[in-house]
C-alpha cells in the first residue's frame, strides 16, 4: 500500500509543501506570505501557528486529511553540526530550534511545523539533511577566537540533492566527485563536497550578501558601527538576516526587480547586483582551495540561478576553476520526501536526539 508523505520546507517569506504518494508528487505548492505580516512576529518560531494554518488549508483544499499521512518531514534547522540523514522530532529537538539556541533561521520552522502536523496525524515527524549537516575537519572549525568554532551551515538538502542529480547526469556516482555548490536564494550558501562528504561550507553570516542577508563584513567596522547603536540582539540579528543585503541597499528582495532597475540605468542597483555576484565568486574560489584545486564541477543552484544575468556574472569569474553547471530551482521537497520514505520502509534508520548542547549532540539509533 502506498505511503502518503507531507514534506515541509519553510523559507524566509514562503512555506513550500509537497504531498507525495511514495516517490510520486501528488502536489507541490509554494505558499507566499506577506512580509509585513511576518514582521509582526517577534521571532521566527513565533510564526509556527500562522504558517501551520496555511499548511492545513492546503491539505484540505486537496481533499487530504492529516490522518491519511504516513509521515511528515521538514527541513532541519540550526543545530550543532550533525550527520546527514533523518532525525525524529522529539521535545529535545523541538525545544532547541524553538528557543533559537543555534541561531535564527526560517529552517527552524521545519521541525516545528512537521511536529504540529504529525501530532494531528498521529505519526512521526522527522527532519532530514539539516542546514547544520556536515563533516568538517578540525582545521575547518578552528577560528582565531577560542570561544568560537565554525559550524557547517549551508543549504545542504538542495545542494546534496542537486549534486547527486548532477552525478547521475554525467554517469558517475556522487561519491566519486569533488564539487562546489552555490545555492542562490533569499539566503546564499556554498558548500564543498569531497567524494560525497560535505567537508566545508560558507554560511550566510560569513559569506556573500544576498537578497535579504548581510553576509560578511569587516569585524572592526561592524563593532564601530553597532557597538553604541542601542540595538538589542534580536534587532541586530534582524539586520543581518531578513533586513540585510539587497533589501537594506535597495528596499527589495526580488532579483528581477533589481535587474530591471539596473537595465533602466540605476547605477546603484547595477553595483549592488554585481557586488553580490563578485562575492559569490570569491567564496567559490575559497572552497577551491579546500579541495586542493581538484574540482569536477561548480554547480549554481537555487531560485536565483534562474537569472541569466546572475549566473553569467558568476560563471565568468569562476569558469577557470572547473566547468560550471547551472541547475536552477530546488529539489528540496523531493529530497525530504525520499528520505522520509526510506525511513518508513526501513531502508534507513532515523536517529533520535538524547542530548544536545552547543558543543554537539548525543543520539540513539
Amino acid at each position: 500500500m502506498p505511503h502518503l508523505i507531507l514534506a515541509i520546507n519553510p523559507g524566509s517569506t514562503s512555506t513550500k509543501i509537497g504531498l507525495f504518494r511514495d516517490s510520486d508528487a501528488v502536489f507541490m505548492k509554494t505558499i507566499e506570505h506577506d512580509r509585513q505580516e511576518l514582521m509582526k512576529f517577534s521571532d521566527i518560531p513565533g510564526q509556527r501557528e500562522f504558517r501551520y494554518k496555511f499548511v492545513l488549508d492546503a491539505l484540505e483544499e486537496s481533499g487530504i486529511s492529516p490522518k491519511e499521512l504516513s509521515g511528515v518531514v521538514g527541513i532541519g534547522g540550526l543545530m550543532p553540526t550533525i550527520e546527514t540523514g533523518g532525525y525524529i522530532v522529539n521535545d529535545l529537538l523541538a525545544n532547541w530550534v524553538s528557543e533559537e539556541k543555534g541561531g535564527s533561521h526560517a529552517s527552524n520552522l521545519g521541525a516545528l511545523l512537521a511536529d504540529l502536523v504529525a501530532k494531528k496525524a498521529g505519526v512521526n515527524a522527522y527532519i532530514y539533511d539539516a542546514v547544520s549537516a556536515g563533516q568538517l575537519p578540525e582545521i575547518a572549525m578552528t577560528t582565531g577566537y577560542p570561544e568560537i568554532r565554525r559550524k557547517s551551515l549551508s543549504h545542504a538538502l538542495n545542494s546534496r540533492a542537486q549534486s547527486i542529480e548532477y552525478a547521475k547526469k554525467i554517469g558517475k556516482n556522487f561519491e566519486e566527485l569533488n564539487l562546489i555548490i552555490a545555492h542562490l536564494g533569499g539566503g546564499i550558501s556554498l558548500s564543498a563536497y569531497e567524494k560525497g562528504a560535505l567537508v566545508d561550507s560558507v554560511g550566510d553570516d560569513f559569506g556573500p550578501f544576498s537578497p535579504e542577508r548581510a553576509g560578511a563584513a569587516p569585524l572592526m567596522e561592524f563593532v564601530n558601527v553597532f557597538y553604541d547603536s542601542g540595538l538589542d540582539k534580536k534587532a541586530l540579528v534582524k539586520k543581518m538576516r531578513g533586513a540585510g543585503g539587497i533589501m537594506a541597499h535597495l528596499g527589495t528582495t526580488d532579483i528581477r526587480t533589481v535587474e530591471e532597475m539596473a537595465n533602466n540605468g540605476d547605477e546603484k542597483a547595477k553595483t549592488i547586483l554585481h557586488a553580490m555576484c563578485y562575492n559569490v565568486a570569491k567564496s567559490i574560489g575559497s572552497l577551491a582551495v579546500v579541495l586542493n584545486g581538484d574540482i569536477d564541477a561548480v554547480i549554481l543552484t537555487g531560485g536565483i540561478a534562474k537569472s541569466y544575468a546572475v549566473t553569467e556574472l558568476i560563471t565568468n569569474r569562476v569558469k577557470f576553476i572547473a566547468p560550471v553547471e547551472i541547475m536552477p530551482g530546488e529539489y528540496e521537497l523531493e529530497a525530504l520526501a525520499a528520505g522520509c520514505l526510506r525511513i518508513i520502509l526501513g531502508e534507513e534508520k532515523a536517529k533520535t536526539l538524547v542530548d544536545i548542547t552547543e558543543e554537539g549532540i548525543g543520539v540513539s539509533e
